[in-house]
């Protein structure tokens, strides 16, 4: 007879997980969607209950929250949970449900489900007569084990606690290469002081670099011995946290009999004692005292917990210890485990695991036919950890260009290629790790996560595929940053190089204002300003370098940080143009500046001008024909000719010329005309890029449409505003209003910088308006 009660359970978890995992919801939902993300402040408790499917509607909307508010798909998004997957969330539910059964029929089934589990595990990892602690926290098993240890090694800690450790300082050993902050988290849980904690050094002459010194350790432990100290645990690694080596167990195995010390494995290499072949140095680990697995990683299981197997014959000491427990809840943690080993079978384990290492064999043998690219494994023929770096040596780029500081730039590309690779396959699982002697690498290891995201053969190919790209651009990028340095000093003191050696790009520069009169303060916020309109301007120019303020972190500020190019670039065209941008930007700035003085003097000029026309043609006309009625009849009988004498104002040279000319010609006079600041000295074909060397055949160069001339726009005096950016420059203030003897007319403006590289152009612009000085 099937329980209706469990049968609801599973029907209720699959029901939510569909729920929960639609991507694509109505419009309906999106708008409840919004709604939600807008009362995302915590409340109070509502006075009527909601139903299920409401508070599902909720979760969904929270999850799913932030990719609304950044009209993207979220890279962090939860993971595609597999049935195997869904099994292990149903044990979580079953547990709860479980809990409220009668105490005895309880304690049968929590005996069962670890019995069961416990088998299971010992028989599949090779680990004989073994026990089991299931445990949240993968650090947690050792801790229980640690405290096993010292209750086995003092007979009268149990009834004296710490004051029996002042007799003999206990000592745990731990490698170099083990996780950080594993050691401290023991002592503080233990109440140990951190003197209890020896860090055994790696191997620097023989073998692994990642590798436990044996030698190192054997004497470290004979001085505590004769310090009167008691040499308690060792931890090691089948599978270092950062590089995937295995220390040397089996004589570190003969070490800690030999002294009787507690020998602990961990690494995600036990997971290939599951395998039908496994290695000499990893079959050592089944000799262990204990050592703790998580099967979650390695099989794709959510919400599993990790497990720590252990040899022990006293199981009152296991229980002083927390490794078993009197309590049948507590063993109900096993749960979702059992139910997932039922669920995938012996043999669908085995599958998981063998996959994941024939995807790292796979990718480990297309990067041996990189050249440029160096690998860190411990053991070629089977290694289910790929480490790898950019190597600058072995690639076609020029090396030698960096000596100081080239570890710092090497690491900056590492760091770039890695993040690179995870964001263009986000299934690979690739990641960024930082080894103490090797600097900045790249690590695929699918142990820990080709089950969770789904790795398959076929993106191992993209992975190789996008790098062969990348490295192509790396390593013409940093053959030129030593190019785009010297180009830049050339042009001293306009550009300064900025050193970023953090920097994965061709470099770092920035526009030094030519202002010695200038305080300190001011001159920083101008040319602040000046870099930030520069910037906007390299942005906009037609070409695929990247430009931009840089990492969120750096040391200087209001920089411009040129990207990774390709190996046809012209630099010092590059260079060249950011000088001569950033030089029109400061001298349109510096005229802004003046202006509103120019345009105040011209004004006052003007009226005295024309006030002196006015009294020159008083002076030639009489006095009779200004007066309103006789003036008509005088001007009747006795017309008389006059010329126009009007004003032109030019605001860009500041000087008030005649109108003569104009109206004599009926055309105003030839002048220069404003021509786009020259942006590239170089001729550029149709469909090449700004600073592209002519000629150059690469795999990187692309087809566009033909280049799109920066102009600057020419305003007149009432629209000088609109035309320059308002960061770079106060705004200038509207010309006053004038009687109709004192017009003065308005030019286009054009910075200095314009004028002496603009060309003749055919089409002529009037560059003011007439003010006639008559009255009617």
């Amino acid at each position: 007879m099937v329980d209706s009660t469990l049968d609801q359970v599973g029907k209720n978890l699959s029901e939510a997980m569909r729920f929960l995992g639609e991507e694509q919801r109505e419009p309906e939902a999106a708008t409840e969607r919004q709604h939600f993300s807008r009362s995302c402040i915590p409340g109070p408790l509502q006075g009527d209950g909601q139903d299920v499917a409401t508070i599902l509607r909720l979760v969904h909307n929270l999850i799913h929250e932030e990719e609304d508010e950044e009209d993207k798909p979220s890279q962090n998004r939860m993971q595609n949970v597999g049935e195997h997957g869904q099994m292990a969330l149903l044990g979580h539910s079953l547990a709860a449900y479980i809990s409220m059964m009668d105490k005895e029929q309880l304690r049968k089934l929590t005996t069962r489900i670890q019995s069961d589990t416990t088998l299971w595990l010992c028989r599949l990892f090779r680990y004989e007569n073994g026990s089991t602690c299931f445990h949240e926290d993968d650090r947690d098993g050792l801790v229980k084990v640690c405290r096993l240890v010292i209750n086995a090694r003092y007979e009268e800690y149990a009834t004296e606690g710490y004051v029996v450790l002042n007799t003999r300082q206990p000592v745990i050993y731990q490698g170099a290469s083990c996780r950080s902050g594993l050691g401290q988290h023991l002592c503080s849980q233990l109440g140990l002081p951190l003197s209890s904690l020896c860090t055994v050094p790696c191997n620097t002459l023989f073998g692994s670099q990642h590798q436990m010194d044996v030698a190192l350790l054997e004497k470290l432990i004979k001085e505590d011995i004769n310090a009167g100290k008691l040499p308690l645990l060792l931890i090691a690694n089948a599978g270092t946290p950062g590089a995937g080596h295995t220390d040397k167990l089996g004589r570190l195995k003969e070490l800690c009999d030999q002294y009787n010390l507690w020998l602990h494995v961990e690494g995600v290499n036990l997971a290939t004692l599951a395998l039908g072949q496994v290695t000499s140095s990893i079959m050592a680990a089944t000799r262990s005292d204990s050592m703790t697995l998580t099967p979650g990683p390695w099989l794709g299981l959510p919400a599993v917990t990790a497990v720590t197997l252990y040899r022990h014959e006293d199981p009152a000491l296991s229980l002083a210890a927390g490794l078993t427990s009197s309590h049948p809840v507590e063993k109900l943690r096993a749960l979702p485990l059992w139910l997932s080993l039922q669920y995938l079978g012996h043999n669908g384990i085995v599958q998981k695991i063998k996959h994941a290492t024939t995807l790292s064999q796979q990718f480990l043998q297309k990067l041996q036919s990189l050249s440029c690219i160096k690998t860190l494994v411990e053991d070629e023929s089977d290694s289910p950890v790929v480490l790898f770096k950019f190597n600058q040596e072995g690639s076609t780029a020029s090396s030698g260009s960096f000596c100081a500081g080239e570890k710092e730039v090497c690491d900056a590309f590492n760091r770039w290629l890695g993040e690179e690779l995870a964001e263009l396959v986000p299934t690979s699982g690739i990641d960024v790790v930082e080894l103490e002697d090797e600097g900045t690498c790249i690590r695929f290891s699918p142990l820990l996560t080709a089950a969770v995201l789904g790795t398959r053969e076929e993106d191992v190919e993209s992975i190789v595929a996008k790098m062969t790209e990348l490295i192509f651009v790396m390593s013409s990028t940093m053959s030129l940053r030593e190019d785009f340095r010297e180009e830049t000093h050339k042009r001293s003191p306009s550009l300064r190089y900025i050193n970023e050696l953090a920097w994965p790009g061709l470099g770092v520069v920035r526009y030094e204002m030519q202002a010695n009169r200038m305080d300190e303060d001011r001159k920083k916020q101008e040319q602040e300003k000046i870099n930030t309109e520069l910037l906007k301007k390299l942005q906009d120019l037609d070409t695929d370098i990247l430009f931009s303020t840089g990492p969120e972190f750096v040391t200087e500020q209001g920089c411009i940080f040129v990207g990774m190019v390709a190996d046809d670039v012209d630099v010092s065209d590059l260079v060249d143009t950011i000088a001569a941008l950033g030089r029109d930007i400061e001298e349109s700035g510096k005229l802004l500046q003046n202006m509103t003085e120019v345009v105040r003097k011209g004004i006052l000029e003007a009226e005295l001008q024309l006030q002196k026309a006015n009294e020159e043609k008083l002076m030639e006309e009489g006095m009779l024909r200004q007066l309103p009625v006789v003036g008509s009849v005088l001007n009747w009988f006795s017309p008389i000719q006059s010329s126009i004498k009007g004003r032109t104002f030019s605001l860009a040279a500041g000087s008030l010329d005649s109108t003569e000319v104009t109206y004599s010609t009926k055309a105003q006079a030839d002048r220069p005309s404003l021509q786009d600041t020259p942006i590239s000295s170089s001729k550029k074909l149709p469909g090449q890029k700004l600073f592209r060397r002519a000629g150059a055949s690469t795999d990187s160069t692309e087809t566009s449409s033909t280049q799109a001339e920066a102009t600057f726009q020419e305003e007149n005096l009432t629209g000088i505003g609109s035309s320059i950016n308002p960061p770079i420059s106060p705004p200038t203030p509207e010309t006053p209003h004038h009687t109709s003897g004192d017009l003065v007319s308005e030019k286009n403006l054009k910075s200095p910088s314009e004028i002496d590289d603009s060309e003749d152009s055919d089409d002529m612009h009037p560059e003011g308006q007439e003010a006639e000085g008559s009255t009617r």
